[in-house]
Formats: C-alpha cells, sequence, structure tokens
C-alpha cells in the first residue's frame, strides 16, 4: 500500500514562504500543501492564482477545512508566537520560520506555553547546506579532534550562532559574549531583489563578537547584507585538538610525523561534457563521501536542498517516522545567544546569557 503524501499548510505569503511552496511542487509525490493563510482578501486571491491552492484568511479557517501534518508559520517576528500558539492549542505541528520569537522575554513566553508538548520545529536550514553539512561530518567522524573553535563569517545572528553550537556540539550551558560593532564604505552592488546598479560606496556595519562557552568558543563576523553582496567572501573556520578545517581545505594529524592536508571536494553534474543536468552530486574527502544530495534530480541550489531537507525532516516527525530535525530548545537557545551579541555590541559590556526555562 502506497503511503500518502504528507500535508501540510502555510501561514503567510512572503519571499520565504515561496520556498516551501516550490518545493513542495517539485516532490508531489512526498508532500501536498494544502492551503495558505494569510490576512487580506487581495493576498488571498494571490495565494489562489500563484500557489493554486485554496486560501483562508485565519488558521481557524484552515483547519476547519483541512487536516494538515503540519503548518509551516511564515511571518513577522513579533506575530510568530501568536500562530505557533494558536496551532499547538489546536493540536497541530509546526514548522516556525526562525526566530520563533523576537526577543527574550517572547521566547520565555512561547516556552512557557508550547515548549513542553514538544510539537514545534523551527526551520534552521544553515547546518543542512551541503558544504556545511559536509563540514560537519569531518567533525563528527573525529577527523580534526574534539572541536574547541568555531568562526563564521557567512550569516547573521541566529543563523551564525546555530552553525556555532551544531559544530562544537555545546547544549545549553551560560555562554560569555564580547562583541563591538564598526562601521566602513562599502557598495552593495546587489539585494534579494537583484542588481542595484549602484557604485557608490556607503556606510556598512559590521559586528565582530566572540563567545565564550566555557572549553569551546565562537567568532562571529558579519556585514550587513552579507548574504547577498558578493564584495564580502564567506568564511568558515573550525578548529579541533588535532587539525582545523578552512572553507574547503582540512589539515589533521594523521600519525606520528604526518600532518595531511585534504581538499573538500563536490561533484558537480553538467560542467563541460557531463550531460547529466546542472546538479550537485555529493561532496567527498579523501576518497569518502561526506555529504551525498538527498534531491538530486531536481537541480536544487544550496539554500533549496537545505530547506528542502528541514521540510521534508519535519514531514517525517510529524507522522512519528523520524526524529525532531531542530526543535524549539534549540532554537530559542540560538536567539537568546544572538541576542546577546546585539546587546553586547550596543553597551560595549560582555553579556552572560543566563539558561533558558527551556534548558531543564
Amino acid at each position: 500500500m502506497t503511503t500518502p503524501p504528507v500535508s501540510f499548510g502555510i501561514v503567510g505569503s512572503g519571499w520565504r514562504a515561496e520556498f516551501f511552496v516550490r518545493l513542495a511542487a517539485l516532490m508531489p509525490e512526498r508532500l501536498t500543501l494544502v492551503g495558505g493563510v494569510v490576512r487580506r482578501p487581495e493576498s488571498a486571491e494571490l495565494v489562489l492564482r500563484r500557489w493554486h491552492v485554496p486560501a483562508y484568511l485565519s488558521v481557524g479557517d484552515l483547519l476547519a477545512r483541512q487536516s494538515p501534518d503540519f503548518v509551516v508559520t511564515s511571518v513577522p517576528w513579533p506575530v510568530n508566537p501568536e500562530v505557533i500558539t494558536e496551532l499547538v492549542d489546536a493540536g497541530v505541528r509546526v514548522l516556525a520560520e526562525t526566530p520563533p520569537a523576537p526577543d527574550e522575554a517572547g521566547l520565555h513566553a512561547l516556552w512557557q506555553r508550547v515548549g513542553a508538548r514538544r510539537m514545534v520545529q523551527v526551520a534552521e536550514q544553515y547546518l543542512l547546506m551541503p558544504g556545511h553539512a559536509a563540514r560537519r561530518e569531518i567533525v563528527g567522524r573525529g577527523l580534526i579532534g574534539r572541536p574547541t573553535s568555531v568562526q563564521v563569517s557567512s550569516t547573521h545572528g541566529y543563523h551564525a550562532v546555530s552553525m556555532i553550537r551544531g559544530l562544537l556540539g555545546v547544549g545549553f550551558e551560560p555562554a560569555r559574549v564580547s562583541a563591538s560593532r564598526f562601521v566602513a564604505p562599502l557598495v552593495d552592488p546587489l539585494t534579494r531583489h537583484g542588481w542595484t546598479d549602484d557604485e557608490t560606496a556607503k556606510d556598512a556595519a559590521t559586528t565582530l563578537a566572540t563567545l565564550d562557552f566555557g572549553g569551546a568558543a565562537g567568532l562571529y563576523d558579519f556585514t550587513d547584507n552579507q548574504w547577498h553582496n558578493r564584495l564580502r567572501l564567506r568564511r568558515i573556520v573550525i578548529r579541533g585538538s588535532h587539525g582545523e578545517i578552512a572553507d574547503d581545505t582540512v589539515v589533521r594529524w594523521a600519525r606520528p610525523r604526518t600532518v595531511l592536508r585534504s581538499e573538500i571536494v563536490r561533484s558537480q553534474l553538467g560542467h563541460d561534457l557531463n550531460l547529466d543536468g546542472h546538479d550537485t552530486e555529493h561532496l567527498a574527502f579523501e576518497g569518502s563521501v561526506v555529504y551525498r544530495n538527498p534531491f538530486l534530480g531536481l537541480r536544487l541550489m544550496d539554500e533549496e536542498i537545505a530547506i528542502g531537507t528541514i521540510l521534508t525532516a519535519t514531514a517525517a516527525w510529524s507522522r512519528d517516522e523520524g526524529p525532531e530535525p531542530y526543535p524549539l530548545d534549540q532554537a530559542c537557545q540560538d536567539h537568546l545567544i544572538a541576542l546577546a551579541i546585539d546587546r553586547a555590541a550596543e553597551s560595549g559590556a560582555p553579556v552572560v546569557t543566563e539558561p533558558g526555562p527551556w534548558a531543564y
């Protein structure tokens, strides 16, 4: 007997919501989008026309007419806790966009309302991107020994913190956060909406922070719009007791008087005379595959692969067929530390995070 696809709904219709819609359309045998929830009638018409699914003006309307296995909340930060709570109170599992609440008080309140029920996952995808997943696998195999520090200059806030904590393997222990912010001129040629055609250098803020977990550390480095601005390279360094990973280069201790230097190599289809279509096949290290694309044939970019991974993992969890991919307690901890980075940068004084209620 064929298992029916996992059904889900979406609250919100913005740029991030569109990723989930596109991915579901590419995997109809695994996922079925049963409806979208928006606030305004004109948005409902847009959802109906572009997504080809029913549109509803409230969560209650969606749940009265559909029985989704889970619901994605892709709404502004201040609204997210209320939508999450409404769904959990209705007995529906949730995949919430990041962060789950805008501030520390909101995180505490949300956890008190829904945390114990373990019905909320959060759509944190960065460690699921092929390159980062490969690096995490190398760390997990112990090839650079015990991880001791992680430097991230790529993405902002809770995303970067999730990478640091995930690669270090630290839990909910307090973190001592020191940070500073400075401004320098930078041309900003690209945004989410495309080329700006503006070649004028304008002030851009860079935030530098150190995260001391006691025995392990993180270095956070982010410049405004670094996600889109190609004039700023992305960098990741993972240091361990027996070596380190710097982007795609790995140095490690092999045996007495032997240090090896190797590369993480991506098998990319569609180059030169390869006619199998443009796609990422796998990433390998020293002759061993350390990451394999679970969506081979769909021609996805790395971000879509990562979002597809969290989406399908949530689908499995929603039917009790897989583990929690990124539960609410982890998301709360990552955003708590991200908020501490901002406070430390604004005040110039170190901030020590206190364990939240999700830590117990």
